[in-house]
């Protein structure tokens, strides 16, 4: 619900933006605009740190946002360096400065992911150990064990959160106040289409998944081919 509110603004920051860019309105005045959607993310990432406290697997599943944008989640958000790559080439034309510092912020913003995905695989794999355990381990105990490393699951979400945070903070240092306006416009549509591509998705006709140019084998022609015609055989 928090979330759904939240698209609300969006929408309206992301209209007062476009309004902004396509109007004669100052530097000064669309810096306002630029900061005040910068305060915008602010409440998100203050809102999924309440929400981890609670329930860490709803963030980390993704199931506040929509399926199209759950299947690029990373540690329950955008992977910085992943949006940093769409950004360059729709913000052209970018200086040779302005380059140089937007490949570094991926750079390091790749490094950091790098670090927090294995810390988590280190996390998961602990886990997989203590709940296969063995005989010789005690239930509760075993249990008690998995739920204290369970509770490391948030600091993860936090520190990816910190991260991506740090990265939006960081573009409009390096980009003009036109550029920032139009870089976060860019994020916003982009998610904006995701989640059109998840309302088309869940509405496509399903009666018919294969064209009549490209007709269903029957059960008995699917039984005549051999397991040596199988792509799938050295699985």
């Amino acid at each position: 619900m928090e979330y759904a509110r939240w698209l609300e603004d969006d929408e309206r920051h992301m209209s007062e933006l476009r309004t902004g860019l396509h109007s004669n309105l100052s530097d000064t005045d669309l810096r306002l605009m630029v900061n005040t959607y910068l305060s915008h993310y602010d409440e998100i990432f203050r809102l999924k740190g309440m929400a981890a406290k609670f329930d860490v697997f709803h963030l980390l599943t993704g199931m506040w946002t929509s399926p199209a944008e759950r299947c690029f989640l990373w540690m329950g958000g955008f992977r910085p360096s992943e949006l940093i790559k769409i950004l360059i080439s729709q913000l052209d034309p970018l200086t040779e400065q302005q380059l140089m510092g937007i490949c570094s912020l991926q750079h390091s913003s790749q490094q950091a992911e790098e670090a927090l995905s294995q810390g988590l695989e280190q996390l998961q794999q602990s886990l997989i150990d203590t709940v296969a355990g063995g005989p010789a381990i005690d239930g509760m105990q075993q249990m008690a064990i998995a739920l204290s490393k369970l509770a490391n699951l948030e600091g993860f979400v936090r520190q990816a959160d910190n991260l991506r945070q740090q990265t939006l903070q960081q573009l409009p240092r390096i980009l003009t106040v036109r550029q920032a306006a139009r870089c976060f416009l860019v994020i916003g549509e982009y998610y904006g289409r995701l989640r059109a591509l998840s309302s088309l998705w869940a509405s496509r006709p399903r009666g018919r998944l294969m064209s009549d140019e490209q007709p269903c084998q029957t059960t008995a022609e699917l039984q005549m081919v051999q397991p040596s015609q199988s792509h799938f055989s050295h699985f």
